[in-house]
């Protein structure tokens, strides 16, 4: 099996200027063979989903065979496949790698394409992204990890609560319809052939439910994701996989599924996260009346600092009360002597950097025009994952879970940071020579840290002969962080470990919800 070469974005030197100019949308399309699941979990309609468990949706029973609606939906097919351009051949060899596997590296994209900040003012202030006006500067929105880590599970948890729902309409009386190869002859099966019945579309369900939840979350790029549904549509009925009705069925249930998943993301509380200047005011109040230094800006004119208020946003997978709970203990009051420790430590790092640090530095760097720490986890997810051979629903629950676990990361991470306000070595001792960017926001606990943590928590437990591998490469991506002199040891230690209770949250979850 051709398996996936892993694209890394490697560490970007661009320049603030730069990274506020427009940024388009780079497609990678890396070669897959087409999807042949071993096994296709035709009882995934039986598997909980992750919010439409008491919801109804409705669809209409498909047209039988031998009607006039459906011997035309077979001669359209059939008129395709007469004469397929070399373009067309190739819209279906893409499309046919997987609909949750595509949809995934097309929201990296978006991400990296948006994962821009703002330039200064004139005046010396920052403007915000409004996604009331996405298209005007600053476009919306500004994707950095904590709004990524949210995008990307909201889109992966509609995916699969689309894909359960259209299970079990495709096994209820009525609508069990065969494919189009199935039911003509003269139909071509140009995508190996499935025995799951082809009413509803499992491939439209995922773009329906897809679209509807890119488009809330990257609404000046409509015409690029209506673009891709089209094709996706298109490469359907052109591949024998499935007529236009059962295509129209799968989208008009994915959409219905994506409505509740929409009505969610508009209530999580994720559109206050920027705060307003008091809130910034008060978090460096509070920081000095406990007698700490508080974290400031680095950049000049200090720029606000990354949504001190994402703390408040509703966790998709733990009660809201567990982001506190889970909180971890305060960092190392400064003049401790495991304080100077840990400063003594990124000072010698930042004087004696080695060739090996320097590449595992470049590897996580993750930073600005990328697709943020949490892409770069399901970019490593998808490679493991395309081995597997997993059917479209597995596909779609595992990284469910795992981007459900990177959203509440998120969460629980940007709470320590805002709560304890802790500076970071660079602002406490001038002139330590980094080898990454200094991101906005303060130090403790290591996003990177707590963002890999969750990812290898979960991934270990879906592969768990490579579970002590990927927390390798977890703690690897935590420590990159101390070794680019931007974070102390303490920072990352304490961050992997939270990282790890946040995606025991989605293992336990994987292990009730009758996927296995």
């Amino acid at each position: 099996m051709k398996t996936r070469i892993l694209y890394i974005s490697s560490l970007m030197a661009v320049s603030l200027f730069a990274a506020s100019c427009k940024k388009d949308i780079t497609e990678r399309n890396q070669v897959f063979e087409a999807l042949a699941p071993a096994n296709p979990d035709s009882t995934a309609g039986a598997w909980t989903p992750i919010l439409t468990g008491s919801s109804t949706f409705t669809l209409a029973l498909p047209d039988a065979k031998g009607t006039p609606n459906y011997t035309a939906d077979l001669n359209e097919i059939k008129s395709y496949q007469k004469n397929l351009t070399s373009e067309q051949k190739d819209i279906i060899k893409y499309w046919s790698a997987g609909s949750v596997l595509r949809w995934n590296e097309i929201l990296r994209e978006l991400v990296a394409k948006h994962n821009l900040p703002p330039y200064q003012n004139d005046d010396g202030t920052y403007p915000f992204p409004s996604a009331a006006n996405p298209l005007a500067y600053p476009l919306f929105p500004f994707s950095n990890p904590p709004y990524a880590a949210r995008a990307y599970a909201y889109v992966s948890a509609a995916q699969y609560d689309a894909l359960v729902q259209t299970f079990k309409f495709k096994y209820t009386s009525g609508y069990r319809r065969e494919a189009p190869y199935a039911n003509d002859a003269n139909v071509q099966a140009l995508v190996p052939k499935s025995k799951l019945p082809s009413y509803p579309s499992e491939d439209a369900a995922v773009a329906g439910a897809t679209a509807q939840m890119m488009i809330l979350l990257f609404p000046g790029d409509l015409d690029y994701i209506q673009k891709k549904v089209a094709e996706e549509k298109l490469y359907r009925l052109m591949a024998g996989a499935n007529t236009r009705s059962d295509w129209d069925a799968g989208e008009n249930l994915g959409k219905q599924v994506a409505n509740v998943f929409l009505a969610r993301a508009r209530a999580d509380k994720a559109n206050l996260a920027a705060g307003a200047k008091d809130d910034w005011t008060k978090l460096e109040t509070d920081a000095k009346a406990a007698g700490n230094t508080p974290w400031i800006s680095l950049e000049l004119p200090h720029r606000p600092p990354m949504l001190p208020l994402f703390p408040k946003v509703t966790p998709i997978l733990m009660p809201a009360a567990d982001v506190v709970a889970i909180r971890p203990a305060a960092p190392f009051k400064e003049g401790s002597a495991e304080y100077q420790k840990d400063m003594d430590e990124v000072m010698a790092m930042s004087k004696n950097y080695d060739r090996d640090h320097e590449r595992i530095v470049a590897f996580w760097a993750d930073g600005v025009g990328t697709a943020t720490p949490p892409g770069h986890w399901n970019s490593i997810a998808a490679e493991e994952f395309v081995k597997h051979n997993w059917s479209e629903v597995r596909w779609a629950r595992n990284m469910a879970l795992l981007n459900m676990a990177e959203m509440d990361a998120a969460i629980v991470c940007w709470d320590t940071k805002y709560f304890y306000f802790n500076p970071r070595p660079t602002q406490m001792v001038a002139g330590i020579k980094t080898l990454t960017g200094i991101p906005n926001f303060p130090s403790y606990i290591s996003g990177h840290a707590t963002f890999s943590g969750a990812a290898a928590t979960v991934l270990g437990y879906l592969v768990p002969e490579r579970a002590t591998e990927f927390m390798t490469m977890a703690n690897e991506a935590g420590m990159s962080r101390l070794y680019g002199a931007i974070h102390y040891r303490n920072d990352c230690t304490v961050g992997l470990a939270t990282g790890v209770k946040v995606g025991t949250y989605a293992v336990n979850r994987a292990k009730t919800d009758g996927a296995n």
